[in-house]
């Protein structure tokens, strides 16, 4: 295999640039339909808002905790609009935005950052992995779920998002040689958010660029502009069809920034200064995709008016559900942790039934 198909762009693929305007720094990637551009901006203004209002939640005690994924959406969004109903997703703890992006409800979804239960959705159901809170963990799942799809002789592909700091994880390479030797229909997306808590980068890796650790695996990769909507699905798209068609694994790395905290029980400016945020906040993939949609005619002001109006009634719909108490039954401890039940949990179950009835 010569190593220059599988060596990422040189720079970062890009479409638009910071002022949304046209930026010819794409290659051979095709721009994807101006339908789904104007969708995926529909879900961008949706996840933001989401965001928002979970965010809240954890000051009202009504979350344990939120990772924030705010100016990370061009990202979240596209890596739900790129999979087809029979693909799986395999998400972190801070991708949230992509499992609303993908259908699920914001009840479902924020079971776990409630404390409730370790998943509050049905994944066979939903081919949505539960939520991985341990780093890079979820890459060995995707890799070994999508090999056994390819055995099964499924078309169907398996993604997993990961942050920069998961690859510093010994599971991350793992995953990534098992997949590329078995040529599984996975695709590694890194989100580089330029910090693994308030681990800057630079200390993380010497790397050029994350997305160059798939070569020496024998892996496609690529690297793309985080914040270009209209990029980030254009590769991962590519990405895919790449993996789908049984051309084995991708890594794709996006270049982007974590805007808020790690989580709602960081302080970030211990670590990194007001200025530095404050420059990525001009490169927000909203209103990049915004004005570049805008200036192709593509997207009106009355359809930004009714996506922003959707959006504060699903934020409402969001506060109703977290605010109603669960229904929790302790009994439910002991679901779901063998298909058939040893004597040990029957006992325990037994055991904690009868205190209950005390």
């Amino acid at each position: 295999m010569a190593v220059e198909t599988l060596l990422p762009s040189a720079a970062p693929v890009r479409f638009v640039a910071e002022d949304g305007s046209r930026a010819d720094e794409h290659g051979t990637y095709g721009e994807p339909a101006g339908e789904r551009l104007k969708e995926a901006y529909r879900l961008m203004v949706l996840g933001r808002r989401f965001d928002v209002q979970a965010t809240a939640l954890t000051k009202q005690g009504r979350l344990a905790v939120y990772p924030s994924s705010a100016g990370q959406e061009a990202c979240q969004v596209a890596a739900a609009l790129a999979l087809e109903t029979r693909d799986w997703l395999f998400p972190t703890y801070r991708d949230s935005v992509a499992l609303v992006a993908r259908g699920l409800k914001p009840g479902e979804v924020l079971t776990l950052l409630r404390g409730d239960a370790h998943c509050g959705y049905n994944p066979v159901e939903t081919r949505v992995a539960p939520q991985c809170t341990p780093l890079a963990t979820q890459t060995l799942h995707a890799a070994g779920l999508a090999h056994a799809m390819q055995r099964r002789g499924e078309e169907a592909v398996a993604l997993a998002l990961i942050g920069d700091g998961a690859t510093s994880e010994g599971d991350f390479h793992e995953a990534l040689n098992f997949a590329a030797v078995f040529k599984a229909p996975v695709v590694f997306f890194v989100q580089n958010n330029r910090f693994a808590i308030s681990v800057p980068f630079e200390k993380q890796s010497a790397a050029a660029a994350l997305a160059y650790k798939g070569i020496g695996y024998g892996m496609r990769s690529e690297q793309v502009d985080g914040n270009d909507a209209v990029a980030v699905l254009a590769v991962l798209d590519d990405a895919v069809k790449h993996a789908r068609e049984g051309k084995g694994p991708v890594l794709v790395e996006a270049h982007t920034y974590r805007i808020d905290a790690h989580t709602n029980a960081d302080d970030a400016t211990r670590y990194r200064d007001a200025g530095e945020v404050a420059k990525w906040r001009e490169a927000d993939p909203l209103k990049r995709l915004e004005t570049f949609l805008k200036s192709r005619n593509l997207l009106h002001d009355t359809e930004i008016e009714r996506f922003t109006a959707d959006a504060e009634v699903f934020a409402r719909s969001v506060r109703d559900t977290m605010n109603a108490e669960p229904e929790l039954d302790p009994l439910s401890l002991f679901d779901h942790v063998y298909a058939e039940p040893t004597p040990q949990l029957r006992r325990q179950r037994a055991a904690l039934e009868a205190e209950l009835e005390a």
